[in-house]
């Protein structure tokens, strides 16, 4: 059952508890400004976030608060779902609206045959260069920093999954420089790490016009969607927390336990494990009690994250 409370006065009374909030992100804040926000929203500095949005987009943004936080890893490697639009006939420097231009290409003579085969290509198991501008670590630096520092240099490709990726609108328009483009409307679904603006530019890429995301919202993290997500003013009026049990129920598979292996298995002692669709699990007392995120490992249960 999720809690709600009032944002209590700072007068030293008790948080909000263990559990995750589903932020709304606002357009213009970065994941650190939103993770800041909900420090003193919920009176407590143990807050993260899983799964960075870039300050552009907006969307589901999920925090973790007290031990909830050793939830997040496992909760960003999850699926996630996105709406956005695309701009085929321009190029800019990080691949989304918020970079300069570097490129304009007349896209008018594109066809929704040609679009279509184009997102077939970037649709599956797919290589993908991150953006430049991003938070990618190059030798132990991030990219976005190698950018400002003028060097030159090459990010790897990298594997990642889109399940889903459809256009729903193909609109004609006119950018501020005078070239004629294409506007895309489009949704994605797609695994962790996949970057959507770099969908964008390997689109245009491939269509010989180049392309841009001009906007992004993400729709859902894992099982976490925008139905249960607050805007940061709805969560200052009101804190909605979802229990760290609840959380875990959703995001993972349940394995119930008997009590003397739910004691067992918070003493460290490595259970004999039956096998699951997916990893990790989320092992529950009797009781109901939340113990551990655990793995298989040998036919043995292996803690990830402890919380009985």
């Amino acid at each position: 059952m999720t809690q709600h409370s009032k944002t209590p006065p700072a007068d030293g009374r008790r948080g909000p508890g263990d559990g995750l909030v589903i932020v709304d992100k606002p357009a213009g804040f970065t994941s650190h400004d939103v993770v800041a926000k909900m420090r003193g929203i919920a009176r407590t500095r143990r807050v993260g976030h899983a799964g960075t949005l870039d300050p552009m987009a907006t969307g589901v943004l999920v925090l973790g608060v007290e031990r909830a936080t050793k939830l997040l890893g496992h909760l960003a490697l999850t699926e996630k779902e996105y709406l956005g639009t695309i701009r085929l006939g321009q190029n800019t420097v990080t691949d989304d609206a918020e970079g300069e231009i570097t490129s304009s290409s007349d896209a008018s003579g594109i066809t929704r045959e040609a679009i279509d085969a184009g997102v077939a290509a970037l649709t599956g198991d797919i290589m993908q260069v991150p953006s430049k501008v991003s938070a990618i670590k190059i030798d132990g630096k991030r990219s976005y920093a190698r950018v400002r520092g003028g060097e030159d240099f090459d990010i790897p490709a990298r594997p990642v999954t889109v399940s889903s990726f459809r256009v729903y609108d193909v609109r004609e328009a006119v950018a501020e420089d005078s070239t004629p483009v294409v506007d895309l409307v489009v949704s994605v679904v797609c695994s962790s790490g996949t970057y959507i603006r770099a969908l964008a530019r390997d689109l245009g890429a491939g269509l010989g016009v180049g392309g841009h995301l001009t906007a992004l919202r993400r729709t859902r993290v894992g099982p976490y969607g925008l139905d249960a997500a607050k805007t940061l003013d709805q969560l200052q009026e009101e804190l909605t927390v979802m229990p760290i049990a609840e959380a875990a129920d959703r995001a993972f598979p349940r394995w119930n336990v008997s009590e003397k292996h739910a004691r067992l298995l918070l003493n460290g002692v490595r259970i004999d494990m039956p096998p699951h669709p997916a990893s990790p699990v989320a092992a529950f007392a009797p009781d109901g009690r939340f113990l551990a995120l655990v793995e298989e490992h040998k036919g043995k249960a292996k803690s990830l994250a402890v919380f009985g």
